[in-house]
């Protein structure tokens, strides 16, 4: 029903034409809201809002597992992962996008694999890069100098945001920004072979950057709002770039060797 996915915020339903909503049931349950399947620059799009569409989900309580495997269920092979994010460096300010081409997992307590027993095997897949190297090539051409075109997304549990000690140890690794969603949503996107790029729209500057200071849910909302008109431009110009369904990615081979690999269609989508 669709080749391309789309997992943001609820100001994306605007986003699809002739959209439809569409029941999808999983092994894990509901995902965050049924998905809704519409037109996007001429192709098929699925979109499913991370938090719900009245943003009832706290980020360790999304459903990560069921939102990509809905995904999966459709048909999608592509998914874009837009979210907001903190800036840990003094030059991204507050409406840069950025491309990461790394994670740094920091969260605990969520469900960070589709492959968690029977009737499903242990399965060990490498995400050493998580993200889709022609998702990441499309985004920096289309996005040119309006992006960032790497950097490292270091994933907190949240809800609460970083102290000020936190966040300067983030800075003193090297990352760039720091969010709640970005992991296990890249991951589990590995597990299931699909292509999964992240657009991170940073929306203030985190706690221990000098420039800034303690940042607020309100100062997020305000600035991700604000920025939602470019990001649906760049989504669109994207959409329209990105590889046909039948161009063959690495990211489709992440099952290649496993346990996983010749599962009937009940046991994984394929």
């Amino acid at each position: 029903m669709a080749e391309i996915g789309v997992i943001g915020g609820s100001g994306f339903y605007s986003f699809l034409q002739d959209a439809r909503e569409v029941t999808v049931e999983t092994p894990f349950g509901p995902p965050s809201e049924h998905p809704v399947v519409g037109a996007v620059a001429g192709r098929a799009v699925a979109f499913i809002p991370r938090h719900g569409a009245d943003h009832r989900f706290p980020p360790h309580r999304v459903n990560y597992r069921a939102n990509l495997w809905a995904l999966k269920s459709l048909g999608v092979r592509q998914v874009l992962g837009p979210c907001a994010v903190g800036s840990l460096r003094p030059e991204l300010v507050p409406g840069t996008f950025v491309v990461p081409d790394q994670f740094a997992d920091r969260t605990w307590g969520r469900e960070h694999t589709v492959y968690d027993g029977p009737p499903r095997p242990v399965v060990h897949t490498s995400p050493a890069d998580p993200y889709c190297p022609a998702g990441r090539r499309t985004v920096i051409a289309v996005g040119n100098e309006e992006v960032v075109p790497d950097g490292t997304m270091v994933v907190i549990n949240g809800p609460r945001f970083s102290t000020r000690a936190e966040s300067r140890w983030h800075a003193a690794q090297g990352w760039s920004v720091v969010g709640m969603t970005g992991a296990p949503e890249a991951s589990i996107a590995r597990e299931l072979g699909l292509c999964y790029t992240s657009i991170a729209v940073v929306t203030d500057h985190d706690a221990g950057v000098a420039a800034g200071e303690g940042v607020t849910q309100a100062e997020v909302f305000e600035v991700f709002g604000r920025s939602i008109e470019r990001l649906k431009v760049l989504l669109a110009d994207v959409i329209a770039t990105l590889p046909a369904p039948d161009v063959d990615c690495s990211c489709r081979h992440a099952l290649d060797g496993t346990a996983a690999e010749n599962l009937p269609q009940a046991e994984v989508v394929r």
